[in-house]
């Protein structure tokens, strides 16, 4: 596997910003942090997110996104991004969706993590940004990051890489994960083979598998 490291670690404090005339609190916002981080079984030391039904939780312990997708979105939507740019607890270099599988095991630091799904793009980044179609050009390119959660505690820092420590059996990436969930909707087969991953969080889980019992009843 490539070598991936550790761009940044990156945390915040929900805060409120305006939404057109109203507001909303957000934990969006993270700034790098210097030194060594602990990660916990629910996230960095330090961190915080506002809305816990969609954020947060043991299968959503870190969220990471890779710097090398900025340039992507700096030519096409965005201003010039920085390390915590689309929210996220860890910010990588060296691989991306089409590099990570769920189920995947990783040591960082002191810590060992396990892909859980991946990271399904909130409105508040178009609130971040102003751009009202950001969400949305997410789910089409499939460059919308991921998350791990936490095996074992340890502490975490930039510079750290990703050492694979197991690669899952089923090879279930998460570009083909996002794929399968934005634009095989009606693929039941497809959905099928991403439900087998068993490690895939119950966020997603749950959903796919209301989305196949719809299918299979009108089938």
């Amino acid at each position: 596997m490539k070598e991936i490291v550790v761009a940044a670690v990156n945390v915040g404090r929900p805060k409120v910003i305006p939404n057109g005339r109203q507001e909303v609190e957000t934990g969006i916002f993270k700034q790098p942090v210097e030194g060594s981080v602990y990660l916990g079984k629910l996230g960095f030391e330090g961190d915080g997110q506002a809305d816990l039904k969609n954020h947060g939780g043991p299968d959503k312990a870190a969220c990471v996104y890779s710097v090398d997708r900025f340039e992507f979105w700096e030519s096409e939507l965005l201003p010039k991004l920085e390390p915590g740019a689309f929210g996220e607890n860890l910010s990588i270099t060296g691989g991306a969706e089409e590099d990570f599988c769920i189920g995947d095991i990783f040591s960082i630091g002191g810590a060992v993590v396990q892909l859980s799904q991946p990271r399904q793009p909130c409105f508040k980044l178009s609130v971040r940004y102003g751009v009202p179609e950001l969400p949305a050009r997410v789910q089409e390119t499939g460059y919308s990051g991921f998350y791990f959660r936490v095996l074992q505690e340890g502490e975490v820092q930039a510079g750290d890489r990703l050492v694979l420590q197991k690669r899952h059996h089923a090879g279930m990436t998460v570009m083909r994960a996002n794929e399968i969930k934005y634009k095989l909707k009606d693929d039941a087969e497809a959905i099928r083979s991403l439900l087998a991953v068993q490690e895939l969080a119950e966020a997603w889980s749950g959903s796919l598998k209301k989305r196949l019992s719809a299918l299979e009843a009108n089938a």
